[in-house]
């Protein structure tokens, strides 16, 4: 008994001798030269694998990107599903989360956010052939999400009626709908519209009204980390500043790509 009461402290002293050094991410990051940047992979345009390269590439790898020189630090992506975004965050296996993570007040609990560099409308779809128009019709019927996503808490709160199906990524939950396994799709309006144009000689889709919300995206960060939190926020403001943020947006998804957005929004604090 005594050694185990030995052992707890001796536990408890380290991780209070500990915490100093970790308290301090910033220093730490800029130390080891190492910037772990944790991202999805399966979701362009925003972070995917590029066919030809094979590189992983997209709008949030390019904040990432911008971070990491920012720090003089060499970048390291982590790829991470939906659902795994915030744990991973927890347990100090990245150092940040740029994973089309939309700012939510059960979220904002738990993690720190920057301010935001995206925003997104979050829109549900479901077959032309359906019928269905508008979100309440799928009352009672099968919605399928991506697990953990911001879209999965939207459609019950919208639609308490319908049983929300969740997939660990956003081709297998749209495949999903086009073979009739579901009834509708949740997500992002900008995926919603990548799916939509690839589907469209075969499989038509609508989008239902109105829209579930309008979601800012933040760059997820530990609450502890106050320092590496100013440092993200200086970074996006400068990256406003400078027009990086814009041609971020372009090169993605402007109007020379098949998105043809225009950025309506700009990186500033999230009215949470």
């Amino acid at each position: 008994m005594k050694a185990s009461v030995l052992t707890l402290v001796a536990s408890a002293a380290l991780m209070l001798l500990g915490n100093p050094a970790r308290a301090d991410q910033l220093a730490d990051i800029k130390s080891k030269g190492v910037f772990v940047c944790g991202t999805l992979g399966t979701a362009e345009p925003f972070s995917f694998s590029n066919t030809k390269t094979r590189e992983v590439e997209g709008y949030d790898v390019d904040f990432c990107r911008a971070l990491a020189k920012s720090l003089g630090a060499q970048l390291e992506l982590k790829l991470i599903s939906v659902a795994a975004r915030i744990p991973e965050l927890q347990q100090g296996r990245v150092d940040v989360v740029i994973a089309s993570l939309g700012w939510t007040a059960e979220r904002a609990e738990q993690i720190a956010f920057s301010d935001q560099y995206f925003v997104s409308e979050q829109k549900m779809a479901a077959r032309k052939d359906s019928g269905y128009k508008s979100l309440q019709d799928v009352s009672g019927k099968r919605v399928s999400a991506l697990k953990g996503s911001s879209s999965e808490m939207l459609v019950r709160k919208a639609v308490p009626g319908a049983t929300t199906i969740t997939f660990q990524d956003p081709p297998s939950a749209f495949l999903a709908m086009l073979q009739g396994k579901v009834d509708a799709f949740a997500i992002g309006e900008l995926y919603l519209e990548k799916y939509r144009l690839q589907s469209e000689s075969t499989v038509p889709i609508v989008k239902l009204e109105p829209s579930l919300a309008s979601e800012p995206w933040g760059i997820g960060m530990r609450k502890s980390e106050p320092g590496l939190i100013r440092h993200v926020n200086a970074v996006l403001q400068a990256m406003e500043k400078s027009g990086e943020a814009q041609q971020i947006f372009d090169k993605w998804l402007g109007s020379q790509t098949i998105y043809k957005m225009k950025r309506s929004f700009k990186n500033e604090p999230i009215k949470g």
